[in-house]
């Protein structure tokens, strides 16, 4: 689906560019301006490259250079150690020191998904090697039932808890799993894919993750609501989506607080992307 294009106010994204330039490091991370408490590098490197590749302004190419140069860097590869064989082999982690093995660290699929998403937009190719190795991360954490799970190095943040020997499937990690492969060039048509979207169509649910029906984990079907908005509105659009009531100021929030969805700047940003969603099928 082809973005909605909404005004922002003058000066705007000039301001945010700033911000992101201001914040960025000598070796192009985003995140790290506080050594001693990195804040999601990964993350904010791979949003920021995107930002920037949206808006176009001159000499972009050059702003994401070392932005995509650090990207490269972080993904467990064998420049970095790691072998095909080894659990985080293709993905990312949090970012920050490289890590080596055997020591992963935190390792998981929304955030390869989001630095795989970042090098789509900047140029990198389906056949490039950064690519190609992650296929090989996604593909492990796909189940057979076509769903998939969020880290293949830690068991204890695979939200849906265990499932037939392995991890379950659930809503969030398997949106990411179809976003991540489209990002890698896989077209819709491929098994894996496949597999993946009749997953979701088969479980969905409008206003909660599918995929934590049972105790313990059922609070993450709402803790995680406003991120399972963003992403299935952009893997299945057709798919209909349910927010809570929006306040009288335009903001929304998630009355479950786990994953800072309380907060009205995150859970405003994720709901944007279904409300668009809606206004372009009315125009």
């Amino acid at each position: 689906m082809p973005d909605t294009v909404l005004p922002a106010p003058p000066g705007a994204i000039d301001r945010a560019l700033e911000f992101i330039r201001k914040h960025t490091n000598a070796d192009g991370a985003l995140g790290r301006m506080d050594e001693s408490a990195a804040d999601y590098p990964n993350y904010a490197t791979s949003l920021a490259v995107t930002v920037i590749v949206k808006t176009r302004r001159n000499g972009y190419e050059r702003d994401i250079a070392p932005m995509v140069a650090q990207l490269r860097a972080q993904q467990f590869s064998e420049e970095n150690g790691w072998k095909r064989e080894d659990a985080p082999y293709g993905a990312w982690g949090m970012g920050g020191p490289v890590h080596r093995p055997p020591g992963a660290g935190h390792v998981d699929l929304s955030m390869t998904r989001c630095v795989m998403e970042a090098l789509q937009s900047s140029g990198v190719s389906a056949s490039d090697t950064a690519m190609t190795r992650a296929l090989v991360y996604l593909e492990r954490s796909q189940n057979v039932d076509g769903g998939s799970y969020f880290s293949t190095v830690n068991p204890e943040i695979n939200k849906a808890g265990q499932a037939n020997g392995g991890f379950a499937s659930y809503g969030t990690a398997t949106a990411d799993g179809v976003l991540a492969l489209r990002a890698a060039g896989v077209p819709d048509t491929d098994g894996r894919i496949a597999r993946a979207t009749k997953w979701l169509q088969d479980h969905h649910q409008p206003d909660r993750v599918p995929g934590f029906d049972v105790a313990p984990y059922q609070s993450w079907g709402s803790a995680l609501r406003f991120y399972y908005a963003y992403v299935i509105s952009r893997t299945m659009p057709d798919l209909s989506v349910v927010l809570p009531a929006q306040g009288n100021d335009g903001s929304f929030r998630n009355a479950n607080n786990q994953v800072k969805e309380d907060d009205p700047l995150i859970a405003t940003t994720f709901a944007l992307q279904p409300l668009a969603h809606v206004l372009k099928s009315h125009t």
